[in-house]
């Protein structure tokens, strides 16, 4: 059985795109032998299509950047490896982690865009600062653990009894305070802005 890559072919006009679209169809049915997927292949805008996980941005000037499906699909992915987290030292499970940010930001390493960078750091550390509320568990316990990470008593104490949800304190002031990124950055967290200006060469 053959297979055809994936493949993209830019043109001026949607007319134009729908034309090219079904004379190749044609030709790689009458010459190779070779069916189009439908479902796979329109005639779109740039920006609204990806190829190998990439998409372009719709500046005049495009830039290529991430695709969001591609975020998405991580972020399942470090879900799933910070929930089999939950029972161990925060150092194993950045060193279960790391692998999957270096690898993943060297594939991409391409894109121009850093916002997707940018924002799974600051996704990754709301996560894990999530998976330490949770493994703290109770009251006492998230008072002791912020005031040792440098909280105020009071500040600590109202903090760890506010009836809120893990997700939520990750989020809050406290936890940032107590968990900052310098802090997560010393335990074992790989950067994806970081490692990307690392292999980008980039300031």
């Amino acid at each position: 059985m053959r297979y055809a890559d994936d493949v993209s072919i830019y043109v001026r006009s949607s007319r134009a795109g729908a034309r090219v679209l079904a004379s190749l169809e044609r030709f790689l049915w009458r010459r190779l032998r070779l069916v189009v997927n439908r479902d796979k292949s329109a005639v779109d805008r740039p920006w609204k299509r990806t190829l190998l996980g990439y998409t372009m941005t719709a500046h005049r000037q495009p830039k290529l950047r991430v695709a969001p499906a591609s975020v998405q699909r991580l972020k399942v992915r470090i879900r799933a490896e910070l929930r089999r987290g939950r029972g161990r030292s925060l150092q194993r499970v950045l060193a279960a982690v790391q692998p999957v940010i270096r690898g993943w930001v060297a594939y991409f390493r391409l894109a121009e865009v850093r916002a997707a960078f940018e924002a799974l750091d600051q996704w990754v550390r709301r996560r894990l600062r999530c998976l330490l509320w949770r493994q703290w568990k109770h009251w006492h316990t998230r008072a002791q653990r912020l005031m040792q990470h440098g909280v105020e008593r009071l500040r600590a104490y109202r903090s760890a009894t506010n009836g809120r949800g893990p997700w939520w304190n990750a989020g809050a002031s406290h936890m940032h305070a107590a968990v900052p990124a310098r802090w997560l950055n010393h335990q074992g967290l790989v950067s994806f802005l970081g490692e990307y200006r690392r292999l980008a060469g980039v300031a």
